[in-house]
C-alpha cells in the first residue's frame, strides 16, 4: 500500500473537517454520526479514526481550525500595542464580528456551537477546554480595562471586571442573536456600533473607523 503524504493526509483531514461542519450545521451536533460525516467527506469511517479519536476530538479540531484565527488576530494586534490598551479588545471585537458576518466557516462554528451542540455525554469533555479559552480572553479584558483605568483613559470609578463582562455579553448577544435571526438587524453596521455605545458609556472614547 502507497502511505500518503503529509500534504495529501492534510487534505483528507481537511475534507473531514469541512464535512462535518455543513452535516453538523444540518442536523446537529448530537443527532450526526462518524459515518455521516465520512460520507459526506467521501472517505471510510477508518479515515476519520486515522485523524480524530471520536466526535467529540473531531468536533475540537473544527472549532480550533477556525477559532485559531482569532487567536493568530490577536497575536497581531499585541505586536502593535496602541496607548489605550481596550483599543486592541476594540479591534479585535470588530474583527470577530466582520468574520462571522463574511466568513462562512466562522458563521457555521458559531451557530453549531452556540445552538446546535449540546455539552453532555461525549461532547461534555471538551466543555471544560471552551470555558478555559472564553475565560483567558475575559482575563484579557480586564486586564485590558484595568491599565487603561490606571493611564487615565477609564474612569476611576469604573470596575476592571465588571467592564470585561459587560463587553462580553454585548459581543455575544449581538453574536447570539443574528444567527437565530439575520435578518433581525444587519450585525456588520450595528455590531461595531453597539461596542462604541458600550464603551463610550463607560467613559471611553474612539474615533470611527475610516471606511465604516
Amino acid at each position: 500500500m502507497v502511505r500518503k503524504t503529509k500534504e495529501e493526509a492534510q487534505e483528507t483531514r481537511n475534507a473531514i473537517l469541512d464535512a462535518a461542519e455543513l452535516v453538523f450545521q444540518e442536523h446537529g451536533v448530537s443527532r450526526t454520526s462518524l459515518a455521516e460525516i465520512a460520507a459526506a467527506a467521501g472517505v471510510t469511517r477508518g479515515a476519520i479514526y486515522w485523524h480524530f479519536a471520536n466526535k467529540a476530538d473531531l468536533f475540537d479540531a473544527m472549532v480550533q481550525r477556525v477559532f485559531g484565527q482569532l487567536e493568530a488576530k490577536l497575536a497581531e494586534l499585541e505586536e502593535t500595542p496602541d496607548e489605550n490598551p481596550v483599543d486592541l479588545l476594540r479591534k479585535l471585537a470588530f474583527h470577530f464580528l466582520e468574520r462571522v458576518v463574511n466568513d462562512p466557516s466562522y458563521f457555521r462554528m458559531v451557530e453549531i456551537s452556540w445552538h446546535k451542540c449540546e455539552y453532555v455525554g461525549e461532547m461534555a469533555a471538551i466543555r471544560d477546554s471552551h470555558l478555559e479559552c472564553g475565560n483567558r480572553y475575559l482575563s484579557l479584558s480586564e486586564e485590558a480595562f484595568r491599565q487603561a483605568r490606571e493611564r487615565g483613559f477609564l474612569p476611576a470609578s469604573i470596575e476592571p471586571h465588571f467592564a470585561a463582562v459587560g463587553l462580553m455579553s454585548v459581543i455575544d448577544g449581538l453574536v447570539l442573536n443574528w444567527t437565530l435571526d439575520k435578518a433581525l438587524f444587519p450585525l456588520a453596521s450595528y455590531g461595531p456600533a453597539l461596542i462604541d455605545t458600550y464603551l463610550s458609556g463607560l467613559g471611553l472614547m474612539f474615533a470611527p473607523e475610516k471606511g465604516r
